[in-house]
């Protein structure tokens, strides 16, 4: 009496991708509900399972589904959106600025669905997600019928979905309690980076991934400044720095992993943490070449990943093997590295382990869910076949084969394509949905581009404040009496510092947009040391109305924003793109005096660079014309009092007198 199976596929390359590589062909597989139950020769199993519904494979190989290790699925509706630019450009001037204004459930949703159907396409049945909004992702890959471990997003930053970390590390939890043993769904938590989070932050998700048991999705040393900054502020690389919250107790799945030393490699095996491998986005970013094959002869789970459709541009998970397969074979200037079938191995059953779900999915095997692709090696692209080595075929799929070779697919027991038509998705529709998108995100960025104070709202957060100041400056050969001068009575010093400050001026096309400076501060101490270093943007509008003080003309008022420069001065460059940059240098002793009752900062400045001398600065901030008008008359007074009334005005800034040098 034979068995009775509810799903029968026969007549196939069977690939199994098991421990042992086994091979079967013809081979059969035998379904029932979500599970394989039969896995073998066709004799053998057709003699043992009988079943309503039989599906001839028609000689095409059959094989598990693909498992993308890491994405960014959303990121389908980015696609393009910026390319060619330097990770931290990317990342911070674009992507997050676009994901602020934008993303929301219903953008992750359709984002979602667009990625489901380009992974059913490519032959990916499985995935592991980090982005926002990540219940509104699962719900909709659930529906879609594809698996995924889906990650919520934890960083320090504010997020389209939260507002603070706490509210993320919330959001997670709920992911958890909401996902946690769904029949497709694996719920994670994912802190974004080691750059982007808190000791607090990678503390508090070590604690509850150990509680509920789930994996932890973390970039892990994706370039070498994030590895170089770590290494100079905490004195250790990434991995032992992350060992110290516990981290590598956890399901780690540690993605990039490009700058690792072999000791953390090691670690990483040690504590039984997988790696997701991301070739393309690595290449595409210049993030450098990751030591696979080094990885892999260490016995580390790694896996293959697209990262996500903005940094790739696409999710073909066959692609990627290959690529994954030749980078390693250039780097190590090795031929025989990471051969076909390790390859394929990565992104099927070591895929599978990487994310903690082996024992489910990943390889053809009884007990395991039934999560398989058909591809069809007949077209011309991949003719003649040889049979004379087993390993034959694996070279076929990685390094001849196209996604567009991939017939049919099935997760859990359900088909999702069938003859290359999909059952659960209307692609015409998310695409033209895609476009309306595509449309609303270009008018934001076209206004934004004509606009730099726009750009510097869009990268710096909150914007810190907009004030209105008067100044003036005279120039004079010695500092010293002013110092002197500025402790007589009538003149109250409320604080003092010293400072040693670069600034880096960019000069726009347009006039009217400002000019945004760059300054880093060295706060120099009583003895000449540097105490603290602090770097900021300032956006200084065009001068406004006018005022006479002995005769010169001075500045009534000047709008001026600031925000904090979280960024490198190569960042600011690339990303505001001066027509030019002036620099200028000096060393600044700044006083906050009161002085009949009205508060005015005091800058005795040495400017070195360029070589413009020694000024006496005043300045005080206002907010209307008759406060201006009444600190313009104080000024006076007070170049009175500090002997500096018979020098001539300087009614500029420093910029300006070092354009005019030039000129």
């Amino acid at each position: 009496m034979k068995n009775h199976a509810d799903q029968i596929l026969y007549n196939a390359i069977l690939l199994t991708m098991d421990d042992v590589y086994s091979i079967y062909e013809p081979g059969a597989i035998a379904i029932s509900g979500q599970n394989i139950t039969a896995v073998g020769s066709q004799k053998e199993v057709l003699e043992a399972y009988q079943s309503e519904s039989m599906f001839d494979c028609q000689g095409k190989v059959l094989m598990p589904g693909l498992v993308n290790a890491h994405t960014h699925v959303p990121m389908t509706l980015l696609r393009g959106l910026a390319d060619d630019l330097r990770l931290d450009v990317w990342l911070m001037g674009y992507i997050m600025p676009v994901e602020r204004e934008f993303v929301s459930p219903d953008f992750v949703r359709l984002g979602t669905k667009l990625a489901c159907a380009e992974f059913i396409r490519s032959g990916v049945t499985c995935f592991n997600d980090m982005y926002y909004f990540e219940d509104a992702i699962a719900e909709t890959t659930a529906e879609v019928g594809l698996r995924a471990v889906v990650g919520q997003t934890v960083m320090k930053y504010p997020a389209p979905d939260s507002s603070s970390y706490e509210v993320s590390l919330e959001l997670a939890e709920a992911l958890i309690q909401k996902w946690k043993g769904h029949p497709l769904i694996v719920p994670a938590i994912a802190p974004h980076s080691v750059y982007t989070t808190t000791p607090e932050i990678l503390t508090a998700v070590t604690e509850m991934a150990k509680k509920y048991d789930v994996p932890v999705h973390f970039h892990v040393a994706e370039v070498s400044s994030e590895v170089e900054a770590l290494r100079a502020e905490e004195g250790m690389p990434e991995v032992p720095y992350i060992r110290k919250f516990g981290m590598l107790d956890t399901k780690l799945i540690a993605a990039h992993c490009v700058h690792l030393d072999e000791g953390e490699i090691r670690s990483l095996q040690h504590a039984g943490a997988g790696i997701a491998h991301n070739p393309s986005s690595n290449l595409k970013l210049a993030s450098g070449f990751a030591p696979v094959q080094r990885m892999i002869e260490l016995g580390v789970n790694v896996g293959i990943g697209t990262d996500g459709p903005a940094s790739n541009n696409d999710l073909d998970m066959i692609d990627e093997i290959r690529l994954a397969s030749l980078v390693s074979k250039a780097v190590s200037e090795d031929p025989t590295a990471l051969p076909a079938k390790i390859s394929l191995a990565m992104a099927t059953s070591m895929g599978a382990r990487a994310l903690h779900i082996g024992e489910i999915t990943g390889s053809l095997e009884p007990g395991k869910r039934a999560d398989m692709i058909l591809m069809d090696i007949s077209p011309l692209h991949n003719q003649p076949r040889f049979q004379n080595n087993s390993d034959n075929i694996y070279a076929q799929i990685i390094y001849a084969s196209k996604s567009t070779d991939i017939t049919d697919v099935m997760v859990n027991g359900e088909w999702l394509m069938r003859d290359q038509i999909l059952l659960t998705l209307d692609e015409q529709a998310l695409i033209a949905e895609a476009q309306g998108i595509a449309k609303e995100i270009d008018l934001f960025l076209k206004d934004r581009e004509e606009s730099v104070l726009s750009k510097l709202v869009a990268i710096g957060g909150t914007m810190q404040e907009e004030s209105f100041e008067v100044q003036a400056k005279v120039r004079v050969d010695d500092l010293e009496p002013v110092l002197k001068a500025l402790n007589q009575p009538g003149i109250e010093i409320v604080r003092k510092r010293h400072y040693h400050e670069y600034d880096t001026y960019f000069r726009q096309a347009d006039p009217s947009q400002g000019r945004l400076r760059y300054r880093e501060d060295e706060f120099i101490g009583e003895n000449g040391e540097i105490t603290n270093v602090r770097s900021r943007l300032t956006l200084i509008g065009e001068s406004g109305e006018k005022s006479q003080l002995n005769g010169e003309e001075i500045m009534l008022s000047r709008s001026r924003y600031l925000a904090p420069a979280t960024q490198s001065l190569r960042f600011y460059r690339e990303y505001f793109k001066p027509v030019a940059i002036e620099e200028i240098v000096k060393d600044r002793r700044r006083f906050l005096i009161k002085f009949e009752g009205t508060e005015f900062f005091v800058n005795l400045d040495d400017v070195t660079k360029p070589n413009l001398g020694k000024f006496v600065e005043i300045k005080s901030r206002t907010w209307s014309r008759q406060d201006a008008q009444l600190k313009v008359k104080l000024m006076q007074k007070l170049l009175e009092t500090l002997g500096l009334a018979s020098q001539p005005l300087v009614t500029k800034d420093y910029i300006y007198l070092v354009e005019e040098g030039e000129e």
